[in-house]
């Protein structure tokens, strides 16, 4: 059993309750996020173990890693037994997990839906606090050429330049292209900024013979399509 005295050494628990033992024992899936924090951490101070501050962390932002991942080392060092290395530990697992999860997203070979693009890009956005506009160009079989970033802005709005789309798009030999930007309050609702700009862009991509096949509004746990909606 784990000791009740919060500021005892993890080395002081059962075998089976420290994290590396745990892991080792029982496999990744058995350990919480907060276990695996502590592994990351090594310790935590004088007043909880490397686990017990883990779950304050976690705490703070409500049990959500997506939310975990927007901190950076000045947010985490404000922790007691939180220190600039262990602090960029943190933050440094949390960038592979999301980089893994792109990686998995762009082994596909096909565009198919809304989805796989929500996965893609997910991982790109979600701890982004600002709006970013995001392009994917695709071939004729809607597999991803490239992906670029169009521009960056606030809180709210950011500002596209539709010569600076299809410049990109002639460029890579694009056949089609969709649309991407984030709403870091997590309402993906579109604003009517966000309908005019895709029907602009719409318009322009047929003359072009470029199509934009798809319009996503990235939240931080959920997306908006404006394929799937029929806006397109």
């Amino acid at each position: 059993m784990k000791t009740n005295n919060p500021s005892l050494s993890i080395k002081h628990w059962a075998e089976d309750d420290r994290p590396r033992e745990k892991l080792l024992l029982k496999g990744k899936a058995a350990l919480s996020d907060a276990e695996l924090i502590a592994i990351l951490i090594g310790s935590g101070n004088k007043e909880l173990s490397a686990v017990d501050l883990s779950k304050h962390i976690l705490n703070s932002v409500h049990d959500n890693l997506i939310e975990l991942s927007k901190l950076d080392v000045v947010d985490l060092i404000k922790f007691k037994g939180i220190g600039q290395a262990k602090a960029i530990s943190i933050i440094a697992a949390l960038e592979l997990g999301k980089r893994r999860r792109y990686s998995e997203a762009v082994k596909r070979e096909k565009i198919l839906c809304s989805k796989d693009i929500f996965e893609i890009m997910q991982s790109v956005l979600s701890d982004v606090n600002y709006e970013q506009f995001w392009i994917l160009l695709l071939n004729n079989s809607n597999k991803i050429l490239k992906k670029e970033n169009i521009s960056m802005g606030g809180l709210t709005s950011t500002i596209v330049d539709p010569k600076k789309i299809y410049k990109k798009a002639l460029e890579n030999n694009a056949a089609s292209i969709i649309l991407c930007h984030n709403h870091p309050s997590g309402n993906v609702k579109p604003s009517e900024a966000d309908i005019k700009l895709t029907k602009k862009l719409r318009e322009a991509g047929k003359l072009m013979d470029l199509p934009i096949l798809d319009h996503i509004i990235v939240g931080i746990e959920n997306y908006f399509s404006f394929a799937d909606e029929g806006i397109l």
